[in-house]
Protein backbone atom coordinates (compact mmCIF):
# COMPACT_ATOMS: atom_id res chain seq x y z
CA UNK A 1 0.00 0.00 0.00
CA UNK A 2 1.43 3.41 -0.97
CA UNK A 3 0.87 6.96 0.21
CA UNK A 4 -1.89 7.48 -2.38
CA UNK A 5 -3.91 4.59 -0.94
CA UNK A 6 -3.38 5.79 2.62
CA UNK A 7 -4.77 9.23 1.73
CA UNK A 8 -6.99 8.32 -1.19
CA UNK A 9 -9.56 11.08 -0.71
CA UNK A 10 -6.93 13.79 -0.27
CA UNK A 11 -5.03 12.61 -3.34
CA UNK A 12 -8.22 12.74 -5.42
CA UNK A 13 -8.81 16.28 -4.21
CA UNK A 14 -5.29 17.32 -5.16
CA UNK A 15 -5.83 15.72 -8.57
CA UNK A 16 -8.97 17.81 -9.06
CA UNK A 17 -6.94 20.92 -8.28
CA UNK A 18 -4.14 20.01 -10.68
CA UNK A 19 -5.19 22.40 -13.44
CA UNK A 20 -5.99 25.27 -11.08
CA UNK A 21 -3.41 25.01 -8.36
CA UNK A 22 -2.62 28.15 -6.36
CA UNK A 23 0.89 29.58 -6.40
CA UNK A 24 1.33 28.44 -2.79
CA UNK A 25 -0.24 25.45 -1.08
CA UNK A 26 0.07 24.79 2.65
CA UNK A 27 -0.42 21.16 3.71
CA UNK A 28 -1.15 20.84 7.41
CA UNK A 29 -1.95 18.04 9.80
CA UNK A 30 -0.64 15.88 12.59
CA UNK A 31 3.00 14.86 12.51
CA UNK A 32 3.66 11.47 10.97
CA UNK A 33 0.58 11.10 8.78
CA UNK A 34 2.43 11.41 5.48
CA UNK A 35 2.12 15.09 4.53
CA UNK A 36 5.71 15.26 3.31
CA UNK A 37 5.30 12.10 1.25
CA UNK A 38 2.11 13.50 -0.28
CA UNK A 39 3.88 16.74 -1.11
CA UNK A 40 6.77 14.87 -2.76
CA UNK A 41 4.28 12.75 -4.68
CA UNK A 42 2.41 15.85 -5.83
CA UNK A 43 5.64 17.53 -6.92
CA UNK A 44 6.66 14.40 -8.81
CA UNK A 45 3.32 14.12 -10.57
CA UNK A 46 3.38 17.80 -11.61
CA UNK A 47 6.88 17.48 -13.06
CA UNK A 48 6.24 14.07 -14.63
CA UNK A 49 6.07 14.13 -18.44
CA UNK A 50 3.60 11.23 -18.70
CA UNK A 51 1.41 11.16 -15.57
CA UNK A 52 -0.97 8.24 -15.20
CA UNK A 53 -4.77 8.73 -15.38
CA UNK A 54 -4.80 8.61 -11.56
CA UNK A 55 -2.50 11.67 -11.63
CA UNK A 56 0.36 9.59 -10.23
CA UNK A 57 3.83 10.10 -11.71
CA UNK A 58 4.67 7.46 -14.32
CA UNK A 59 8.02 6.58 -12.73
CA UNK A 60 9.70 5.93 -16.07
CA UNK A 61 10.17 9.28 -17.83
CA UNK A 62 13.32 11.42 -17.60
CA UNK A 63 11.67 13.78 -15.11
CA UNK A 64 10.76 10.87 -12.81
CA UNK A 65 14.33 9.57 -13.05
CA UNK A 66 15.63 12.97 -12.00
CA UNK A 67 13.19 13.08 -9.06
CA UNK A 68 14.21 9.60 -7.95
CA UNK A 69 17.86 10.68 -8.01
CA UNK A 70 17.06 13.88 -6.13
CA UNK A 71 18.40 16.22 -8.80
CA UNK A 72 15.45 17.43 -10.87
CA UNK A 73 16.47 20.87 -12.17
CA UNK A 74 12.97 22.28 -11.68
CA UNK A 75 12.53 21.08 -8.11
CA UNK A 76 13.97 22.41 -4.87
CA UNK A 77 13.58 20.89 -1.40
CA UNK A 78 14.19 23.42 1.36
CA UNK A 79 14.54 21.95 4.84
CA UNK A 80 16.76 22.33 7.91
CA UNK A 81 20.29 21.04 7.55
CA UNK A 82 19.59 18.60 10.39
CA UNK A 83 17.01 16.83 8.20
CA UNK A 84 19.13 16.65 5.06
CA UNK A 85 20.02 13.24 3.74
CA UNK A 86 17.12 11.23 5.11
CA UNK A 87 13.95 12.61 3.49
CA UNK A 88 13.34 14.95 6.38
CA UNK A 89 13.71 12.32 9.10
CA UNK A 90 17.42 11.70 9.46
CA UNK A 91 20.65 13.61 9.93
CA UNK A 92 22.97 13.37 12.88
CA UNK A 93 22.55 15.48 15.97
CA UNK A 94 25.58 14.31 17.89
CA UNK A 95 28.00 16.73 16.28
CA UNK A 96 28.49 18.55 19.55
CA UNK A 97 30.35 15.62 21.03
CA UNK A 98 32.88 15.66 18.18
CA UNK A 99 33.54 19.39 18.42
CA UNK A 100 31.79 20.16 15.13
CA UNK A 101 28.95 22.61 14.77
CA UNK A 102 25.53 20.99 15.10
CA UNK A 103 23.43 20.96 11.94
CA UNK A 104 20.81 23.69 12.07
CA UNK A 105 17.27 22.72 12.97
CA UNK A 106 15.95 25.86 11.28
CA UNK A 107 15.43 26.87 7.67
CA UNK A 108 17.81 29.80 7.44
CA UNK A 109 17.43 32.96 5.39
CA UNK A 110 20.32 32.04 3.08
CA UNK A 111 18.37 29.00 1.89
CA UNK A 112 15.51 31.25 0.78
CA UNK A 113 17.82 33.77 -0.84
CA UNK A 114 19.48 30.93 -2.74
CA UNK A 115 16.18 30.38 -4.56
CA UNK A 116 16.43 33.70 -6.44
CA UNK A 117 18.30 32.33 -9.45
CA UNK A 118 16.15 29.20 -9.53
CA UNK A 119 12.94 31.24 -9.62
CA UNK A 120 14.03 33.69 -12.29
CA UNK A 121 15.44 31.46 -15.02
CA UNK A 122 13.46 29.39 -17.48
CA UNK A 123 12.46 25.83 -16.64
CA UNK A 124 14.46 23.00 -18.18
CA UNK A 125 11.52 21.07 -19.62
CA UNK A 126 9.10 23.95 -20.35
CA UNK A 127 6.94 22.80 -17.46
CA UNK A 128 6.42 23.80 -13.83
CA UNK A 129 8.91 24.47 -11.12
CA UNK A 130 8.19 23.37 -7.55
CA UNK A 131 9.66 24.51 -4.24
CA UNK A 132 8.92 22.26 -1.25
CA UNK A 133 9.52 23.67 2.25
CA UNK A 134 9.46 21.19 5.11
CA UNK A 135 8.66 21.78 7.90
CA UNK A 136 7.51 25.31 7.23
CA UNK A 137 7.44 26.20 10.94
CA UNK A 138 11.22 25.74 11.00
CA UNK A 139 11.53 29.23 9.46
CA UNK A 140 12.31 32.06 11.87
CA UNK A 141 10.73 35.44 11.29
CA UNK A 142 13.56 36.77 9.11
CA UNK A 143 13.45 33.69 6.90
CA UNK A 144 9.66 33.85 6.66
CA UNK A 145 9.76 37.52 5.67
CA UNK A 146 12.30 36.70 2.96
CA UNK A 147 10.00 33.98 1.59
CA UNK A 148 7.05 36.34 1.78
CA UNK A 149 8.49 38.45 -1.04
CA UNK A 150 8.29 35.47 -3.39
CA UNK A 151 4.76 34.61 -2.26
CA UNK A 152 3.55 38.19 -2.72
CA UNK A 153 4.96 38.39 -6.26
CA UNK A 154 4.50 34.82 -7.55
CA UNK A 155 6.48 33.71 -10.57
CA UNK A 156 4.21 32.16 -13.22
CA UNK A 157 4.41 28.39 -13.44
CA UNK A 158 5.83 28.07 -9.93
CA UNK A 159 4.27 26.21 -7.03
CA UNK A 160 5.39 26.66 -3.44
CA UNK A 161 4.49 23.61 -1.36
CA UNK A 162 4.69 24.25 2.38
CA UNK A 163 4.30 21.33 4.79
CA UNK A 164 3.61 22.07 8.44
CA UNK A 165 2.86 20.13 11.63
CA UNK A 166 2.26 23.40 13.50
CA UNK A 167 0.79 25.99 11.12
CA UNK A 168 -0.05 28.28 14.04
CA UNK A 169 3.69 28.95 14.36
CA UNK A 170 3.79 30.46 10.88
CA UNK A 171 3.47 34.22 10.68
CA UNK A 172 -0.07 35.22 9.62
CA UNK A 173 1.11 36.83 6.38
CA UNK A 174 2.61 33.52 5.22
CA UNK A 175 -0.61 31.65 5.98
CA UNK A 176 -2.70 34.28 4.22
CA UNK A 177 -0.67 33.91 1.02
CA UNK A 178 -1.24 30.16 0.86
CA UNK A 179 -4.23 28.01 0.13
CA UNK A 180 -4.40 25.64 3.07
CA UNK A 181 -5.31 21.97 2.89
CA UNK A 182 -5.68 20.05 6.14
CA UNK A 183 -4.69 16.39 5.83
CA UNK A 184 -6.90 14.25 8.09
CA UNK A 185 -5.84 11.17 10.00
CA UNK A 186 -6.50 8.06 7.92
CA UNK A 187 -9.04 5.61 9.24
CA UNK A 188 -7.57 3.26 11.84
CA UNK A 189 -8.31 0.13 9.82
CA UNK A 190 -6.68 1.58 6.72
CA UNK A 191 -3.68 2.78 8.72
CA UNK A 192 -3.20 -0.62 10.36
CA UNK A 193 -3.42 -2.36 6.98
CA UNK A 194 -0.82 0.06 5.63
CA UNK A 195 1.44 -0.68 8.60
CA UNK A 196 0.98 -4.43 8.23
CA UNK A 197 2.01 -4.13 4.58
CA UNK A 198 5.15 -2.38 5.83
CA UNK A 199 5.92 -5.39 8.05
CA UNK A 200 5.05 -3.81 11.40
CA UNK A 201 3.72 -6.15 14.07
CA UNK A 202 1.30 -5.02 16.82
CA UNK A 203 0.10 -2.24 14.54
CA UNK A 204 -2.73 -1.16 16.87
CA UNK A 205 -0.28 -0.70 19.77
CA UNK A 206 2.13 1.48 17.80
CA UNK A 207 -0.70 3.39 16.13
CA UNK A 208 -2.09 4.37 19.54
CA UNK A 209 1.34 5.59 20.69
CA UNK A 210 1.61 7.59 17.48
CA UNK A 211 -1.78 9.20 18.05
CA UNK A 212 -3.14 7.65 14.87
CA UNK A 213 -0.22 8.76 12.66
CA UNK A 214 0.72 5.71 10.57
CA UNK A 215 4.15 6.85 9.36
CA UNK A 216 5.20 7.71 12.88
CA UNK A 217 3.80 4.37 14.04
CA UNK A 218 5.86 2.51 11.43
CA UNK A 219 8.93 4.41 12.58
CA UNK A 220 8.25 3.41 16.17
CA UNK A 221 7.54 -0.19 15.35
CA UNK A 222 10.48 -0.76 13.05
CA UNK A 223 13.02 1.97 13.81
CA UNK A 224 15.08 3.27 16.71
CA UNK A 225 12.61 5.84 18.04
CA UNK A 226 11.47 3.37 20.70
CA UNK A 227 14.91 3.58 22.35
CA UNK A 228 14.34 7.20 23.35
CA UNK A 229 10.72 6.49 24.21
CA UNK A 230 11.53 3.48 26.39
CA UNK A 231 14.17 5.46 28.32
CA UNK A 232 11.72 8.27 29.00
CA UNK A 233 8.81 6.03 30.01
CA UNK A 234 11.03 4.01 32.35
CA UNK A 235 11.67 7.19 34.35
CA UNK A 236 8.21 8.77 34.11
CA UNK A 237 6.58 5.58 35.38
CA UNK A 238 8.45 5.96 38.70
CA UNK A 239 6.45 9.05 39.65
CA UNK A 240 7.44 10.22 43.14
CA UNK A 241 10.10 7.50 43.40
CA UNK A 242 12.01 9.12 40.56
CA UNK A 243 15.47 10.53 41.33
CA UNK A 244 15.68 13.59 39.01
CA UNK A 245 19.48 13.58 38.80
CA UNK A 246 19.73 9.86 38.11
CA UNK A 247 16.88 10.03 35.61
CA UNK A 248 18.47 12.99 33.81
CA UNK A 249 21.80 11.18 33.56
CA UNK A 250 20.18 8.01 32.20
CA UNK A 251 18.07 9.76 29.57
CA UNK A 252 20.86 12.16 28.65
CA UNK A 253 23.03 9.20 27.67
CA UNK A 254 20.34 8.10 25.24
CA UNK A 255 19.94 11.64 23.89
CA UNK A 256 23.66 11.99 23.25
CA UNK A 257 23.83 8.55 21.60
CA UNK A 258 21.02 9.43 19.19
CA UNK A 259 21.84 9.91 15.55
CA UNK A 260 18.57 11.61 14.72
CA UNK A 261 17.67 15.28 15.03
CA UNK A 262 15.75 17.12 17.75
CA UNK A 263 16.04 14.45 20.45
CA UNK A 264 14.96 16.77 23.27
CA UNK A 265 12.03 18.15 21.32
CA UNK A 266 10.81 14.64 20.54
CA UNK A 267 11.27 13.68 24.19
CA UNK A 268 9.15 16.61 25.35
CA UNK A 269 6.48 15.71 22.79
CA UNK A 270 6.32 12.16 24.19
CA UNK A 271 6.11 13.64 27.68
CA UNK A 272 3.14 15.75 26.60
CA UNK A 273 1.34 12.62 25.41
CA UNK A 274 2.11 10.96 28.75
CA UNK A 275 0.47 13.92 30.49
CA UNK A 276 -2.55 13.79 28.22
CA UNK A 277 -3.10 10.21 29.41
CA UNK A 278 -2.57 11.20 33.04
CA UNK A 279 -5.13 13.98 32.73
CA UNK A 280 -7.60 11.72 30.95
CA UNK A 281 -7.29 9.09 33.68
CA UNK A 282 -7.50 11.70 36.45
CA UNK A 283 -10.83 12.84 34.96
CA UNK A 284 -12.20 9.31 34.69
CA UNK A 285 -11.50 8.72 31.00
CA UNK A 286 -9.46 6.09 29.16
CA UNK A 287 -5.85 6.75 28.08
CA UNK A 288 -5.28 7.58 24.44
CA UNK A 289 -1.59 6.93 23.79
CA UNK A 290 0.17 4.68 26.31
CA UNK A 291 -2.29 1.80 26.36
CA UNK A 292 0.32 -0.73 27.49
CA UNK A 293 1.13 1.46 30.53
CA UNK A 294 -2.48 1.91 31.65
CA UNK A 295 -1.89 0.37 35.11
CA UNK A 296 1.06 2.56 36.20
CA UNK A 297 -0.56 5.61 34.63
CA UNK A 298 -3.76 4.99 36.56
CA UNK A 299 -1.83 4.77 39.84
CA UNK A 300 0.14 7.93 39.07
CA UNK A 301 -3.03 9.79 38.14
CA UNK A 302 -4.55 8.82 41.49
CA UNK A 303 -1.57 10.29 43.36
CA UNK A 304 -1.49 13.61 41.51
CA UNK A 305 -3.76 16.61 41.65
CA UNK A 306 -5.47 17.67 38.43
CA UNK A 307 -4.48 21.39 38.71
CA UNK A 308 -0.82 20.32 39.11
CA UNK A 309 -1.02 18.07 36.05
CA UNK A 310 -2.59 20.85 33.99
CA UNK A 311 0.04 23.32 35.18
CA UNK A 312 2.90 21.02 34.22
CA UNK A 313 1.28 20.39 30.85
CA UNK A 314 1.31 24.15 30.26
CA UNK A 315 4.94 24.28 31.35
CA UNK A 316 5.71 21.64 28.74
CA UNK A 317 4.96 24.28 26.10
CA UNK A 318 7.83 26.33 27.49
CA UNK A 319 10.06 23.25 27.44
CA UNK A 320 9.27 22.78 23.76
CA UNK A 321 10.24 26.37 23.00
CA UNK A 322 13.51 25.93 24.88
CA UNK A 323 14.30 22.89 22.73
CA UNK A 324 14.39 25.15 19.66
CA UNK A 325 17.54 26.81 21.01
CA UNK A 326 20.99 25.38 21.83
CA UNK A 327 21.04 24.24 25.44
CA UNK A 328 22.74 21.90 27.87
CA UNK A 329 20.67 18.72 27.60
CA UNK A 330 21.72 17.41 31.02
CA UNK A 331 20.63 20.57 32.85
CA UNK A 332 17.45 20.70 30.81
CA UNK A 333 16.55 17.12 31.78
CA UNK A 334 17.37 17.68 35.44
CA UNK A 335 14.93 20.60 35.54
CA UNK A 336 12.30 18.60 33.64
CA UNK A 337 12.46 15.55 35.92
CA UNK A 338 12.70 17.65 39.09
CA UNK A 339 9.45 19.43 38.30
CA UNK A 340 7.85 16.15 37.24
CA UNK A 341 8.77 14.36 40.47
CA UNK A 342 7.26 17.18 42.54
CA UNK A 343 3.84 16.20 41.20
CA UNK A 344 4.09 12.96 43.18
CA UNK A 345 5.79 14.08 46.37
CA UNK A 346 6.25 11.33 48.98
CA UNK A 347 4.21 13.36 51.47
CA UNK A 348 1.32 13.44 49.05
CA UNK A 349 1.67 9.71 48.37
CA UNK A 350 1.55 8.93 52.09
CA UNK A 351 -1.79 10.63 52.34
CA UNK A 352 -3.01 9.50 48.92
Amino acid sequence: MNIYDLHEETWKRLGEWRDRLPHALLLTGQRGIGKFDLARALAGSLLCENPLPSRVACGSCLACAWMAQGNHPDFRLVQPEALAGDEGEGGGNDAGSSGKKKPSQQIIIDQIRALDDFLHVGTHRQGMRVVLLHPAEAMNRSTANSLLKSLEEPVPGTLFLLVSNEPERLIPTIRSRCQQLSIPLPESSRAQAWMAAAGVKEAAHWLALAGGSPLLAVELGSGDEHVLLDALVAELAKGGRLDPLVAAAAVDRVVKAEKRPASLKRLVEWGQKWFVDLILLRTGQAPRYFLAQSAPLRELARRAELPDLLAFNRKALQYRQQCEQPLNSRLFLEDYFLNYALLFEPVREAHG
